[in-house]
């Protein structure tokens, strides 16, 4: 039970004290690899330092460089050091876990609300826990500026002041032009605001919410609208939806009945914490049939609580828009192709303010509260365990397993590296960005290699040109390749054709050729075709 101002802090504390030292054992822990795509952001925050600025993640036009321009913050004040990325990381998710007390508050008008489902968030899911602790371009950001959008829904819903609606914009703005996931928060969110106004018949109010609205819209978003006049809106949306590497060619209803499919059978049971974001096993098991049905007789609960007249009931159904849109959004989008998980991590904050609000508003005996909390923390925690001390893979954003490496063996790849003074090559899209960022772009190898079992590849993985061009004019070069039978098969072969002479060194999961007799280009061995 909260007591006065002084509770709330002290609890509130607590929560953020938690949530940190959570993510700072995983950091001391070392299970959380550096993954090429955070190593890619990290790489932008450094060129950002050096003078160069950028709009876009690397290689992909949809997904903005706010993530990056805060890391090379981090980066100036403490150095480039990859716990410094995580750090930034961190300071996003108590954001986030700050603004859910708020929101909480000012849906149901209770501190106990948000603290409780911010208490249940301090250690999330293990989905939660992996895109709030690397950085994949932008879903911290995502999460925190979410919460802001609708926590001023909820306030100028109640007590209209135009003024509110400048920063309303500013933030709508930034998570589009951050990521346009972020469009499931404010999407709903603006026509709920919308309704609200037109309910009061105030025109003057709708006027000056489309005015100022407008204008922090504009200004938050401005990298996205600038780049969107050089090149159109249908070629931004291509950039997202096509080089994003989401299209299909099926025709729709197949599609859509395959995202159902990804949806139920892995993406709800990945954001509910049942199942890892990288592979298809139980975690918790014993677990799991009770947190199942306490979610089923949560969301009952939720949606019957929407249908009271109430004055909770408009802000329960501006979460249960976000819950269903989304739901909808990865049915008939191009995004449910990916059943990782990620593209539901939004559902994570309305889920936990309605358990919250189940446990609080239910007449349970206060043990029977207490008990309840207490299994879902523990759900969560031993799910996160779990994954960790499964090293490697550990918890990675790493979708295929059999494509990642065990990163742990890095410091002595690039000792080696160095004392055979193969500093240039090709390696493939896992290896080059951490080797790169890791030696202060001193080692530099293009990603020009597959990384898939099969050998597929695509060119888009070679995202820096000024690495291409670094290793072009190299007149020595090596080859790592990673675990891939196949592909290491391929590269003998192929240099014993061209009668090149070279060594081979094997350290953890990479295999190394090095000491060419000449500088042998990609496109000179059979390696497979690669696509666009």
């Amino acid at each position: 039970m909260i007591r006065g101002k002084r509770g709330f802090i002290l609890i509130l504390a607590l929560i953020l004290l938690v949530s940190a030292a959570w993510k700072v054992l995983l950091q001391v822990w070392d299970v959380v690899p550096l993954n090429s795509d955070e190593a890619i952001v990290a790489l932008m925050a450094r060129h950002i330092l050096q003078g160069q600025h950028m709009t876009w993640f690397y290689g992909q036009h949809y997904m903005g460089s706010l993530d990056a321009y805060l890391i090379a913050g981090g980066f100036a004040l403490f150095g480039e050091q990859a716990w410094v990325i995580r750090l930034v990381q961190g300071l996003l998710y108590m954001g986030t876990l700050v603004t859910t007390v708020l929101l909480g508050r000012e849906a149901f008008g209770s501190w106990k609300s948000g603290l409780l489902a911010a208490g249940l968030l301090a250690i999330p899911t293990v989905n939660l826990t992996l895109y709030t602790t690397a950085t994949l371009g932008g879903y911290g950001e995502t999460l925190l500026l979410g919460n802001l959008v609708l926590w001023l829904t909820l306030k100028l819903a109640r007590r209209f002041d135009w003024r509110w609606m400048l920063p309303w914009g500013v933030f709508a703005g930034l998570g589009l032009w951050t990521m346009d996931l972020s469009l499931i928060f404010s999407g709903p969110a603006a026509l709920y605001l919308l309704w609200a106004l037109v309910k009061k018949k105030d025109s003057r109010a709708i006027a000056q919410a489309l005015l100022a609205g407008g204008t922090g819209l504009l200004i938050g978003a401005l990298p996205w609208w600038i780049y969107a006049l050089r090149h159109g809106v249908a070629g931004l949306l291509f950039d997202t939806l096509v080089q994003g590497g989401l299209y299909e060619d099926a025709p729709f209803l197949a599609r859509a009945g395959m995202h159902l499919v990804n949806f139920l059978l892995l993406g709800v049971p990945a954001a509910l914490g049942l199942r890892p974001t990288w592979e298809v096993r139980w975690l918790a098991l014993p677990l799991i049939p009770l947190v199942l049905a306490f979610w089923v007789v949560v969301l009952v609960f939720a949606w019957k609580q929407a249908g009271k007249n109430t004055p909770s009931r408009s802000p329960y159904w501006l979460l249960w828009t976000i819950v269903l849109g989304l739901s909808l959004a990865f049915v008939f989008t191009p995004f449910g192709a990916d059943p990782s998980g990620r593209y539901l991590l939004p559902l994570s904050v309305p889920l936990a303010l309605f358990a919250a609000q189940f446990i609080l508003e239910m007449k349970l005996p206060r043990w029977l509260r207490f008990a309840i909390s207490a299994v879902l923390i523990v759900f969560h925690v031993w799910g996160n365990v779990d994954c960790a001390l499964r090293n490697p893979p550990g918890i990675t954003p790493q979708f295929d397993l059999k494509a990642g490496v065990d990163h742990r063996y890095d410091a002595e790849l690039i000792a080696f590296l160095r004392s055979e003074g193969e500093l240039r090559g090709y390696s493939n899209y896992w290896l080059a960005f951490p080797l790169a960022f890791k030696t202060g772009e001193e080692i530099i190898y293009e990603p020009r290699l597959p990384y898939h079992q099969d050998l597929r590849y695509t060119r888009v993985d070679s995202r820096m040109p000024a690495y291409a061009e670094a290793v072009q004019a190299s007149e020595k070069v090596a080859y790592i390749a990673g675990d891939t039978p196949l592909l290491i098969e391929r590269l003998r072969a192929g240099l014993n054709t061209l009668e090149v002479t070279y060594m081979e060194k094997v350290i953890g999961d990479y295999h190394i050729f090095y000491r060419l007799s000449r500088a042998v280009r990609p496109e000179e061995l059979n390696l497979g075709e690669a696509s666009q």
